[in-house]
Order: structure tokens, then C-alpha cells, then sequence
């Protein structure tokens, strides 16, 4: 496919899902608690990650919503199902 077939294919579903995004954030920072939730920073860094040029996006967004860590825990928290890896 040509740039332009991508692009006439995928757009309007990707419009859709850059709005949907942006709706999320406006709901997040009309909230009264300001707190550092570990799960906005992790989409605060992704959003950084789209804008960059390099190819290899997928992976490193994906490597930051992923836990790294090699040790088996003795009994998981709820943590574990929220999405992006907690603070270390």
C-alpha cells in the first residue's frame, strides 16, 4: 500500500481513537484530586513516544506499559491487572 491508501484506509478510525484520548485527559484533569497516578505518567510517556519520528513506536510503548521485572512475587496485588507497570 501507498502512504496515501494508509492513510484513506485508517484514518477516520484513528481520529476517532486521537479524540477518544483527549476526551479521557479532559475527563482526568477536570477531576478535583490532582494525585500522580502511576497509570498517567505511563500514558503521558506514551503520548511523548507517538511524537517521535523513529520507527519502533509499537515496541517502546509497549515495553513502557509492561512489567520488566524477572522475579516471581508470593502474592500478587490488584496492581498487576491496572494496565502499565507501577513505580519502582
Amino acid at each position: 500500500m501507498t502512504q496515501g491508501e494508509v492513510i484513506d484506509q485508517y484514518f477516520l478510525e484513528h481520529r476517532a481513537k486521537v479524540l477518544d484520548i483527549a476526551a479521557f485527559l479532559d475527563r482526568v484533569d477536570r477531576c478535583e484530586s490532582k494525585e500522580q497516578d502511576f497509570r498517567m505518567i505511563a500514558i503521558r510517556k506514551c503520548i511523548e513516544e507517538l511524537l517521535s519520528t523513529d520507527s519502533g513506536r509499537t515496541e517502546r510503548i509497549l515495553l513502557l506499559l509492561s512489567d520488566q521485572s524477572n522475579e516471581p512475587v508470593d502474592v500478587a496485588d490488584t496492581k498487576g491487572v491496572s494496565g502499565a507497570p507501577p513505580p519502582e
